[in-house]
């Protein structure tokens, strides 16, 4: 069950209570905020959504979060929720919760995330002419599409083709403003971020959309100036290139396995201690990642697993508030953390020396795939290339 999921499944705990007389509550929550436990906190997930209701329904939070949890404990996929001061609803999923995750997304592949949460909304966006404006206004407007949104593009003046043939921003943006249309970072008004200091077509697409998408809007991009170069560096200091390789290494691994005859099985990640342990080495753009060494410990891949699965749920959520926001930058460092999360768990994935694959390496491989799959589908609403080879 994704966050999203837990979300509308809580939401709809709280409507039927309504429904049926437990809860008197005249307006609904639009939606409910589920996030991993705080201090004091346990399980999987946490809501407030009992202390929002509690002052309208006439009842104390705890009283309202009690009422909830019996409802939830009877939801397939839910193990346990347990009540804590004030009135948190702290819920755990059943045992198999991160084999589900990787499964949704690797049965949604580069749709995971997408909703019609926006169905049926016209978003109208402006962007002064200016070459970030319009990058960052097609990023948001793919985003948009994303969440069932339908985006209409006006532009001050015609894109320039540079934009078009390098950048590759739609060539057709009207450059004519409708009356009162427009909607902004944060307010309502025409997309204005701060300009990129010189021209990002030498860059080539995919860096120059990156290095005007990954900073905040009103932060000034790396562009003509002395680190611009980083933006075509293959090594660990880029960060496109880490979020690149770390999907272009879930593709060596897929074909590495296959050469070794086993494929990704969602299901438990670790199993008995190993002779060998991975250590991780040098990232570089060639050759097949981290050199792994003997070692007298076992194989222990939990925390930088459960790392890169909370990530992996949070995913929709991040599409959302990008969408919500305007602000593709969200989206960007999102996958730099997934692929900072994925990079220590890749050494394990595959069988060492005589080691024969077993199904918590099938389940490595799995959760590799879907850590992948994040990364294509999240640069490709960047509008940047996601190469199965580096």
């Amino acid at each position: 069950m994704t966050p999203v999921e837990l979300s509308r499944t809580v939401l709809h705990a709280v409507r039927r209570a309504v429904d049926e007389g437990e809860l008197a509550v005249a307006v609904l929550p639009e939606r409910v905020v589920v996030a991993p436990p705080g201090p004091g906190g346990c399980g999987d997930y946490a809501t407030s959504v009992a202390l929002q209701l509690a002052r309208p329904a006439g009842q104390p939070a705890p009283a309202v979060a009690e009422l909830l949890r019996t409802r939830l404990l009877r939801t397939d996929g839910i193990s346990d929720v347990v009540v804590t001061r004030p009135g948190f609803l702290n819920i755990s999923l059943d045992g198999d919760a991160d084999g589900r995750l990787v499964r949704d997304i690797l049965r949604a592949g580069l749709r995971y995330g997408h909703s019609d949460t926006l169905a049926g909304q016209t978003v109208d966006l402006h962007a002064t002419h200016d070459a970030r404006a319009v990058v960052l206004m097609d990023a948001v407007a793919r985003v948009l599409r994303s969440q069932g949104a339908r985006p209409r593009l006006t532009c001050a003046g015609p894109p320039e083709d540079a934009w078009v043939r390098i950048l590759a921003v739609p060539s057709d943006i009207p450059s004519d403003i409708p009356a009162g249309t427009g909607t902004g970072i944060g307010t309502e008004g025409p997309l204005r971020p701060v300009p990129a200091p010189a021209d990002p077509t030498p860059l080539g697409r995919d860096a120059a959309r990156w290095a005007l998408l990954h900073p905040a809007p009103h932060d000034r991009p790396h562009i003509g100036d002395s680190l611009s170069e980083q933006h075509l560096a293959q090594r660990e200091t880029n960060p496109l290139f880490r979020v690149r390789y770390a999907h272009a290494r879930t593709r060596a691994l897929l074909r590495n396995a296959a050469d070794l005859g086993f494929t990704p099985e969602p299901g438990p990640l670790t199993s008995e201690p190993g002779p060998l342990t991975p250590e991780p080495g040098p990232l570089t753009s060639e050759g097949d990642g981290p050199v792994t060494s003997e070692g007298d410990g076992p194989l222990t891949v939990d925390g930088e697993a459960q790392s890169l699965i909370q990530l992996l749920a949070d995913h929709p959520r991040v599409l959302a508030a990008t969408a919500a926001h305007r602000a593709p930058d969200r989206l960007a460092r999102h996958l730099v953390a997934v692929a900072d999360a994925l990079s220590p768990l890749l050494p394990s994935v595959l069988p060492l020396g005589d080691e024969k694959p077993s199904a918590a390496h099938r389940a490595r491989l799995a959760l590799a795939e879907a850590a992948g799959t994040v990364l294509a589908g999240g640069l490709s609403l960047l509008g940047i290339d996601a190469p199965e080879h580096l």
